[in-house]
């Protein structure tokens, strides 16, 4: 779903239906499983579309350009913001700025629905892409491990690294993962099963 032509009036935000009134749509449309699915469903898309406003605000102070893009994953609402020339400015190293503004995110999201938010932001593609080389390097060093026999501790990283690698190592028969160290020194090691 494409927000691109979102604006910032603030009425709009205060237009957003509140977790009240979705959950009033769903009583009695369904039976109590598929209510539950469809409310936390209607849950994420109205967290999702509170971010999508929120960082609409921002890029307009900034006066950046980018098109928002809402999606659901999972248990997760996932923002994108793709198209802009000065967007890498948003991720910084490491995307240090993107995980800065991604906890900014959550708690606009948090303030306006009373309820913790897990969203997922990404801006100019650069978590897709950290996480096709988190994934590849997990891969790559599970079959090291597998043909050396000798486990390898990999370089620190967050605990959303973390998961992505852990995942790519339980993909590869006859190798296992778990994380050692304190943050921010946690990393993954990879070692062979017996």
């Amino acid at each position: 779903m494409s927000n691109a032509g979102m604006t910032s009036d603030p009425e709009v935000t205060e237009s957003v239906p509140s977790p009240d009134d979705a959950t009033a749509v769903q009583v009695g449309s369904a039976d109590t499983e598929d209510s539950d699915e469809l409310e936390t469903e209607e849950e994420l898309i109205e967290e999702g579309e509170i971010a999508g406003d929120y960082l609409e605000q921002l890029l307009d102070v900034l006066d950046f350009d980018g098109d928002i893009d809402l999606d659901v994953e999972g248990d997760r609402a996932v923002v994108s913001i793709d198209g802009g020339k000065d967007l890498t400015k948003l991720v910084g190293r490491n995307g240090e700025v993107l995980d800065a503004l991604q906890e900014l995110t959550r708690l606009a999201v948090q303030q306006s629905t009373g309820q913790r938010s897990r969203l997922m932001l990404d801006i100019a593609g650069w978590r897709a892409k950290r996480k096709s080389d988190l994934t590849a390097l997990g891969r790559q060093a599970a079959k090291r491990v597998l043909e050396s026999g000798e486990r390898e501790a990999l370089a620190p990283m967050t605990p959303f690294e973390r998961k992505i690698v852990h995942d790519a190592v339980a993909s590869v028969d006859g190798v296992t993962s778990e994380s050692e160290g304190a943050e921010p020194s946690r990393r993954v090691v990879v070692i062979r099963q017996q």
